[in-house]
């Protein structure tokens, strides 16, 4: 062995053995252990900064949802303040006369300067300063010969009064409140005018030897003319239409006709009010009986119903809203109730009026209606002072001045409907700021039915904007959600069938190479944009749809047919025929057939519409199934939005089929497995988390596209599930509707509702959608 040792020896492990060999070793050792030790400081310290980098980013996302969705409720949250009312002025001035029949007041725009009518006088105050304002009053009648004064209805003619004489005779007349500007300052200037006065009952009526008085007057400007309904100490009621007569020899006289309406000996009247055109009155009696009439012909008024106002109490006010559509009505015990005017063409005048609503009570007789010139809200008062503010859609009283525990005699909206004017009987006039910017929303009017003017029942309804200031707005939010969960099922019956039928062969059956072309070229199809999308659908395939209905129906029916056939031959074929289908045979040979069939219906498709529609698919859908056709409907968004959501569904459904073991599928097939048994019991049950989450994803696409819906559809916010009709989604309404609504107005705030609404469906959604995959997966993880 020592021989063996020696012989094994050689010069090179001599030299390694040596001092100098050894310290050169050792010193090579520790730098490369120095250079290890600096590179694990470099990647621990980039381990840090991309740990770092990748929580700020995530940190980040969160925090911009987050600060998102807050923003969104910031904005939505003012829908539901409560109105507040601010005292801003409190005046002494000379008591008013007893009977509110005889005093109004006003205020202008700017909340600057308010007036008081007592009769015949009639006195201008300085809000911010308390002084009474001077101006020629030479034009008024004087204060003794007025018996009873009314005001005009309607935003246009809220300083016209109709001043009645105790001789029988009406003076017109119109308040002037001008802003004049100088040095960059703004003075409202008080002016009165006065027209000539006109007869308010018949010659022969006033040259009676003891001729009735008007004891209470209803009066209405026109754009050429004056109504008036006056109540006279008789009982009886005279009608008056003085008009402008249209002669060139008679140009600017009045031609004044007269119409008179019996007393009724057993239920005195005790109330009058015409609508902004002077075309019905309505009247109240004593035991609480309306009376609607048709007064377009002056000469001769037609009583177009009577009806119980149900507690058989005294009405003591009548007013109609903006737009004469809703009348209120004030009882002597306190009730405050809305009517609404229905169509019936069986009555006089078309109309017959309804009961609809009835209001928080008040504890005194009701003696002032006011209507502001701005929405459905009006204030109401009574004799003990008691003034509330309530508006009529939304069916609520939304506040209460402070009791001044003295009857009203003058009330009145400012024009903005951002203020309040109040006159009781001892001389105080007090002015309050409103701040009511969204009367009209409560969740009613957002989510459940709701009686609008024109309707004969309660229904959802999204109409937010209209050609006329008297317009009623309707916010119902449902024809909204209803119209994005109807485009979105449609979308998906369309794509999810396709979709995840597309991945399963793709996965399972296809040859790879072929796989490898397929699906990029599919997932490359998700980033087409959809305004591109939309832009085809709505301007080429939807017309094409409306040409060709007939053959797509066809296709329907015969393409399922066409496949199974196929399906059935295919299985005939030889074996060495059938196994070039790894190559695409199978695929290239189904193609040949599907296209077969559309050019077979394409050809027949007049054909078909005879034989299946009486050469007319859209009056049979109507007269049929009563299914009215539109030319942008449902349907062109099934073939449109599914083909955007198609990729996304394909693509991580055909992830999840190929992510699952190969060797749990190679040893169902060694088990004697057939394929579609391997599919169907192994690779679908363990795929199935993947698959929902790709289902879901794709909701979550549909449910929140904007452009495919807003370019495709007829955006009719409409609830049915007709899928030849328009439907208008949430996402679409935002993109419509934004660019016309004011900042911080209503219809603003409620599309951000609709968004925080967006934001709610996403979250649930993909929530949901998580905790069920989640639990698939716990499921089927032992496979």
């Amino acid at each position: 062995m020592a021989v063996i040792d020696r012989s094994m020896s050689s010069p090179e492990t001599s030299a390694a053995s040596s001092p100098s060999s050894g310290f050169l070793s050792s010193h090579a050792f520790e730098q490369s252990a120095r250079q290890h030790a600096a590179q694990r400081r470099v990647r621990k310290w980039l381990d840090r900064l991309a740990r770092f980098a990748v929580s700020l980013g995530g940190m980040a996302t969160i925090v911009s949802v987050i600060g998102i969705l807050v923003f969104l409720v910031m904005e939505m949250l003012p829908l539901f303040f409560a109105p507040t009312l601010t005292l801003t002025q409190s005046l002494s001035i000379d008591p008013p006369a007893a009977s509110p029949r005889s005093v109004a007041g006003g205020i202008d725009q700017y909340r600057e300067v308010a007036y008081v009518f007592d009769r015949g006088t009639l006195s201008f105050y300085r809000m911010a300063t308390g002084e009474s304002l001077e101006f020629d009053t030479s034009a008024l009648p004087p204060a003794d010969a007025v018996a009873a004064l009314a005001r005009a209805s309607g935003p246009e003619y809220r300083t016209r009064y109709g001043l009645a004489g105790r001789d029988g005779r009406i003076w017109p007349v119109s308040v002037q409140l001008t802003p004049v500007y100088r040095d960059d300052r703004r003075t409202v200037m008080p002016g009165v005018e006065v027209a000539d006065a006109f007869p308010a009952i018949p010659l022969s009526s006033r040259q009676h030897p003891s001729p009735p008085q008007i004891v209470n007057l209803a009066y209405q400007a026109l754009a050429d003319g004056h109504v008036t309904a006056a109540l006279l100490s008789s009982g009886e009621v005279w009608v008056t239409r003085a008009e402008e007569s249209g002669g060139l020899l008679s140009e600017g006289e009045l031609e004044i006709v007269h119409g008179q309406i019996p007393a009724l000996p057993q239920a005195p009247i005790t109330s009058l009010c015409l609508d902004s055109m002077g075309e019905s009155l309505v009247l109240g009696t004593d035991n609480g009986i309306l009376q609607h009439w048709d007064i377009r012909d002056a000469a001769q008024p037609a009583l177009g119903g009577t009806y119980a106002t149900g507690q058989g109490s005294s009405v003591t006010a009548l007013r109609y809203l903006i737009g004469d559509r809703t009348l209120v009505v004030g009882t002597a015990d306190g009730n405050v109730t809305t009517w609404m005017l229905m169509r019936d063409h069986s009555r006089p005048g078309g109309v017959r009026l309804e009961p609809v609503r009835t209001f928080m009570p008040h504890q005194a007789a009701v003696t002032h209606i006011v209507a502001s010139d701005r929405d459905k809200g009006f204030i109401t008062g009574d004799e003990a002072g008691g003034v509330l503010l309530h508006h009529s859609t939304s069916h609520q009283t939304l506040l209460q001045l402070p009791p001044t525990g003295h009857p009203t005699a003058a009330l009145d909206f400012a024009p903005k409907a951002d203020g309040i004017l109040q006159v009781d009987r001892t001389g105080t006039l007090r002015s309050f700021a409103l701040h009511n910017p969204h009367p009209e929303i409560t969740f009613a009017t957002l989510f459940l039915p709701v009686l609008y003017e024109g309707y004969e029942r309660p229904e959802h309804i999204w109409q937010s904007s209209s050609g006329s200031d008297d317009f009623e707005p309707k916010f119902g939010l449902m024809p909204l959600i209803f119209g994005t969960l109807k485009g979105t099922i449609y979308a998906m019956l369309f794509a999810v069938p396709f979709a995840v039928a597309g991945a399963i062969y793709t996965s399972m059956f296809m040859h790879p190479n072929l796989r490898a072309t397929v699906k990029p070229v599919l997932e490359i199809m998700a980033a087409l944009p959809s305004v591109v999308l939309g832009f085809l659908a709505g301007l080429w395939l939807a017309p094409l749809l409306a040409q060709i209905f007939p053959a797509v129906v066809g296709m329907m029916v015969f393409m399922p047919l066409a496949v199974l056939a196929a399906a059935l031959c295919w299985q005939w074929l030889p074996v060495t025929v059938k196994n070039r289908g790894n190559r695409g045979l199978e695929l290239a040979a189904l193609a040949l057939v599907l296209g077969s069939v559309i050019a077979v219906c394409l050809a027949l498709n007049t054909p078909l519409e005879c034989w299946w529609f009486g050469c007319d698919f859209k009056r049979w859908l109507n007269d049929v199934l009563g299914l009215p056709y539109d030319q942008r409907n449902a349907l062109v968004i099934g073939f449109a939005m599914g083909f955007a959501v198609i990729p996304i569904i394909f693509s991580i459904s055909e992830d999840s089929l190929s992510n699952v073991p190969k060797h749990l599928i190679a040893g169902s097939l060694a088990l004697g497995a057939t394929p579609w048994q391997t599919l169907t019991r192994l690779v679908l049950v363990s795929a199935s988390p993947g698959i929902f989450s790709a289902i879901m994803i794709g909701f979550g696409r549909a449910i929140g596209e904007t452009m495919i819906v807003l370019m495709a559809t007829g955006n009719t916010p409409i609830m049915e599930w007709n899928l030849f009709n328009g439907f208008r989604t949430l996402s679409a309404n935002i993109a419509v509707e934004m660019p016309e609504a004011p900042h911080g107005g209503t219809l603003y705030r409620v599309l951000f509702l609709s968004a925080v609404l967006l934001f709610v469906f996403t979250f649930v959604i993909n929530t949901g959608a998580e905790i069920i995959r989640q639990r698939l997966r716990a499921k089927y993880s032992q496979y």
